[in-house]
């Protein structure tokens, strides 16, 4: 009995890639951080928001990666990178999928409504953008973009929570978290060019092709750079914070390095580059808050 509940424990991981919350959590501490130095002129902002918010973040993503799961089976079971994920090969029945992404939907406006009153009037419309993500990619090659949303929604959450309020700053980290998600998504999605082609789904690989779709990336990531620069500068950050943002710009150029080399280099680029690009930021923005 413990052994099947830890592997189904094991299995609904897998289904949400749980270790993908590296990407979003460390902007949302960020934001919380740094909001909670403007309204308390104090790093801490206190165990029951942190618990609360945390909760908020894991159904959020629940909610998205169930949802995107759901819709794309067919569209996984005919690809051989994704025939292996629980939702194709009969590991997590489609049933258990939908109550899954039911109960996680409820549970996160349930939390936003314990936060405080403009995150619990956000949740839905926080969850129509997250779920709309899965939509994009049968009609649009603008997918990647709408993902940089979704985890752009993240900083935003945690000023909510904080504030009740979302300021000019928050707006400009929540853009560079956006350009950076579609960034290193076009990076991932090199992988499946010809399958997109084959299946008619949209995305800018297989409309604009390898080489441009590389400079698109390149594009993204300085514009990502650009406005956490604009957010550094608006927030009155000091010397650790734009430290920080050094190291994060060596993080994507050797991101985008590792790609243009070998796209057999693409799982290394994006979940360890990119895991460590978040962590990074977040330990330099503790640093640069607590010395003030």
């Amino acid at each position: 009995m413990e052994l099947r509940l830890l592997k189904k424990i094991k299995d609904i991981s897998e289904l949400v890639a749980f270790e993908h919350t590296i990407f979003s959590a460390p902007f949302m501490l960020i934001a919380l951080f740094c909001a909670s130095m403007q309204k308390n002129h104090s790093l801490w902002f206190g165990f029951s928001l942190l618990f609360l918010c945390a909760l908020a973040l894991i159904f959020a993503r629940n909610f998205a990666m169930g949802f995107n799961r759901y819709l794309d089976r067919d569209i996984d079971a005919k690809n051989q990178r994704t025939q292996n994920r629980p939702s194709v090969d009969g590991r997590i029945s489609a049933k258990a999928i939908l109550i899954f992404i039911f109960a996680n939907a409820v549970c996160f406006v349930l939390v936003s409504y314990f936060i405080n009153s403009l995150a619990f009037w956000l949740s839905l419309p926080f969850l129509m953008i997250l779920g709309f993500y899965s939509y994009m990619k049968r009609f649009s090659y603008l997918a990647h973009l709408v993902l940089g949303v979704s985890l752009g929604l993240a900083p935003i959450a945690g000023c909510i929570a904080v504030l009740g309020d979302v300021p000019l700053w928050c707006f400009f980290l929540s853009a560079g978290v956006l350009f950076w998600v579609a960034g290193f998504d076009l990076l991932y999605s090199l992988q499946d060019i010809e399958f997109d082609k084959n299946e008619g789904l949209h995305s800018i690989p297989s409309v604009f092709g390898v080489e441009k779709t590389l400079w698109i990336s390149r594009a993204f990531h300085l514009l990502t750079l650009v406005f956490w620069g604009v957010f550094l500068y608006s927030f009155g950050c000091g010397i650790f914070g734009f430290v920080g943002l050094g190291i994060c710009s060596l993080i994507l150029f050797y991101e985008q390095y590792l790609v243009s080399r070998d796209f057999a280099h693409i799982p290394k680029a994006f979940f360890v580059s990119n895991g460590y690009l978040g962590f990074v930021f977040l330990v330099m923005m503790i640093l640069d808050l607590s010395m003030e």
